[in-house]
């Protein structure tokens, strides 16, 4: 059985507006859905962007994550900066092959098409080892020179060549075979990216996938071949011709179904920010709803109270529902707040950060634990990847950091800030929240604070 692997596209979507915590949500549930790579855009604004890329990095570990460059040597030289702290990553070099988008795009003919492909991939390779050429709209490109592109790509470098059909000039069957005419002549994995304008790019990928293709990028809500579809062909029909992929089918709906949410609020003006999880929209709570409402919206975040906790969390609820409506964020800081309370089997002695933008971050926290000082130094993708890890290395244990929120309790120069932090263990949620005029201590305290609830619960 051949495994056909899935690059998923959705991060690249033309005039999106997702905002930076809707981006990184999409990008955490594609790699719960096991998508091979996560393919983000090129890097336009230098600071956010790259923050962009590092913040996306230290959440996800086992998916490639796939920078876009190409169209500059500086777009290049910023992929690289971007991906330096990545577990996976991958340069793509995007470039047209056609004559008309050579000559409109970038003033180039072939000679001087080729020489720049070269260049492109060698200055790749010098810093990432993972590049994947893109031969865009190679439907329509000279058949010649289109051997020669790929040649040229495959002796400069590149580890991956993809051809795409950005026009949706072939029929399905006849791209198979072009994909297929490529796929043995080249000595590297060969992807695929079809338009679905004709409504034909599943029927384009999947006879790819038969004919030898080892790639096929997919989108959720864009103009590339839907993944849900597409996924779901390989699953229906990959027994019987051959292939599979990773793709965790038990969790598929659910996960495009929210990443649709997210899509559906970006393109809408007047919603509000799109939460974690997409149930806690509905959670709106005031001073008039029972303890058995507020027991099953507290089940909506995830968390799996006791009687006792229960009952502690409606009676704080009472409290701040007497002031204001209470909604998801605020239901999150009551029961991080009052439930599963126990004793600090670590308890936070120092911690020093260092942190600046010509040096890596890290992080140096001492604990106590019966009586014993415990010591650990990590470097991190930012100051708070990094005192997170360091606590996880005086554990012994990495918990998935669900969710991570900060926020101002207080006004003027020394306001209070309040971090609450959510970490998954097995099935279960735990939630530790931090206060300090010190955001890095509001942080450290909150991680803390949700690693002694899950040691606590494990002892």
């Amino acid at each position: 059985m051949k495994q056909v692997r899935i690059a998923d596209t959705t991060l690249c979507k033309e005039n999106s507006t997702f905002s930076f915590k809707e981006k990184l949500e999409i990008a955490r549930q594609l790699e719960r859905l096991c998508v091979d790579t996560i393919e983000l855009p090129e890097i336009i604004n230098e600071r956010t962007d790259i923050l962009f890329v590092r913040t996306v990095a230290s959440f996800v570990k086992k998916s490639v994550i796939s920078v876009a460059a190409g169209s500059t040597i500086e777009s290049i030289e910023n992929a690289k900066k971007a991906l330096s702290n990545t577990a996976h990553p991958s340069i793509r070099i995007e470039l047209p092959v056609s004559p008309a988008l050579m000559e409109y795009n970038l003033h180039k003919k072939n000679a001087k098409m080729l020489d720049y492909i070269k260049k492109c991939i060698e200055i790749a390779k010098d810093g990432c080892e993972n590049v994947e050429f893109c031969a865009v709209d190679a439907t329509r490109a000279e058949k010649d020179f289109l051997k020669d592109v790929i040649k040229v790509a495959s002796d400069a470098g590149a580890t991956t060549i993809s051809i795409c059909d950005s026009a949706s000039s072939m029929l399905p069957d006849d791209f198979a075979e072009f994909a297929e005419k490529i796929a043995k002549k080249a000595d590297v994995p060969v992807g695929v990216k079809c338009d679905d304008k004709n409504g034909l790019a599943v029927a384009q990928a999947i006879l790819s996938a038969r004919k030898g293709v080892d790639i096929v990028k997919t989108a959720v809500d864009s103009d590339c071949t839907p993944l849900e579809t597409f996924a779901t062909m390989v699953k229906n029909c990959g027994d019987s011709y051959g292939f599979y992929s990773n793709i965790r089918f038990t969790e598929m709906h659910r996960i495009i179904k929210q990443i649709n949410r997210i899509s559906e609020n970006a393109n809408n003006e007047n919603a509000a920010v799109t939460l974690t999880d997409a149930d806690e929209t509905s959670i709106h709570l005031d001073v008039k709803d029972s303890q058995e409402d507020i027991a099953v919206a507290v089940k909506k975040l995830g968390y799996d109270l006791s009687e006792e906790d229960e009952a502690k969390v409606y009676e704080e609820f009472i409290r701040v529902a007497e002031k204001k409506n209470v909604g998801a964020k605020e239901l999150d800081a009551i029961v991080a707040s009052v439930a599963l309370q126990v004793p600090a089997t670590y308890k936070l002695i120092s911690y020093v950060i260092n942190n600046g933008n010509i040096i890596n971050s890290t992080a140096q926290i001492t604990l106590e634990k019966d009586g014993e000082q415990l010591q650990g130094i990590c470097i991190g993708d930012g100051p708070v990847d990094a005192s997170f890890l360091a606590i996880d290395q005086i554990v012994g244990h990495h918990y998935e950091l669900d969710d991570f929120q900060i926020q101002s309790v207080t006004q003027g120069k020394e306001a209070m800030g309040s971090a609450l932090v959510k970490l998954r263990n097995g099935s279960k949620l735990y939630s530790g929240n931090g206060i300090s005029t010190d955001i890095m201590g509001a942080s450290i305290r909150a991680y803390l604070n949700a690693v002694n609830k899950i040691v606590y619960e494990e002892a």
